[in-house]
């Protein structure tokens, strides 16, 4: 299929850079607010599903490609893991940074949250390496039924 009219495909253009910012945000705000990296990964599939229908499936593989998305899939799933065993020098899952004074590891006071983005440790990273792992998995279903549709006849 070659996509929809150029009307739709517009209105898409305009929709997808505000989708993809508000799943990164869901996804980089999981720890404060209700959210995380399923649900942001979920947004920016919804996103990139938009892309595929409004331009089609020629020009979205051209532009991303499904052996891309694969890989991504794979080296978010990995980093996942990876950052699993670093944490093993107690515990497997180990939340190693929190509390640590590094870059997501800066102590949180008592009282009322201020909701700083960089005090849940290896929570964040986690759900980065979870929304890229959905977003791109997601995806790649969506390809795989949007190909198959206009195969029946």
């Amino acid at each position: 299929m070659s996509g929809l009219s150029k009307i739709v495909k517009n209105v898409a253009s305009v929709f997808i850079v505000p989708g993809l910012i508000f799943g990164a945000y869901v996804v980089a705000h999981g720890h404060l607010t209700p959210g995380g990296g399923f649900q942001g990964g979920t947004i920016i599939a919804t996103t990139l599903a938009l892309l595929l229908v409004a331009f089609g499936e020629k020009s979205f593989r051209k532009a991303i490609g499904k052996n891309a998305l694969a890989m991504l899939e794979s080296l978010a799933l990995f980093g996942f893991i990876g950052i699993a065993f670093l944490g093993l020098q107690s515990s497997f899952f180990n939340n190693f940074l929190s509390n640590s004074g590094s870059l997501f590891g800066q102590s949180v006071q008592f009282g009322v949250n201020e909701g700083n983005i960089n005090s849940a440790g290896v929570i964040p990273l986690m759900n980065f390496m979870v929304g890229i792992e959905v977003a791109s998995g997601l995806t790649i279903i969506v390809i795989a039924m949007y190909s198959g549709w206009g195969e029946r006849k």
